[in-house]
């Protein structure tokens, strides 16, 4: 007879922050290396192409995609929001 366990799993809970931007928009790359997330705007180039960075819920490979108020980037973890 297989001995069946229940296994809880923990998600842990995605670490959101803020950022305020002064302009209409701007550019996911430009973005990613405002917030710190990557360290040149070739590290953003790759993480995008490689389908890394998840846009308001979907995965985003446009570089240059613009931004506004209000959307939600999402890249290892952690969802940067721009306000």
């Amino acid at each position: 007879m297989l001995n069946k366990r229940k296994i809880k799993l923990r998600i842990k809970e995605k670490e959101v922050i803020q950022k305020h931007i002064s302009t209409d928009f701007i550019r996911l790359d430009a973005f990613l290396k405002l917030c710190d997330a990557v360290q040149s705007g070739g590290h953003a180039k790759i993480v995008i192409q490689d389908g890394e960075i998840k846009l308001n819920g979907e995965v985003c490979v446009q570089r240059g995609k613009k931004l506004h108020v209000g959307d939600k980037v999402e890249f290892e973890n952690i969802i940067y929001e721009i306000v």
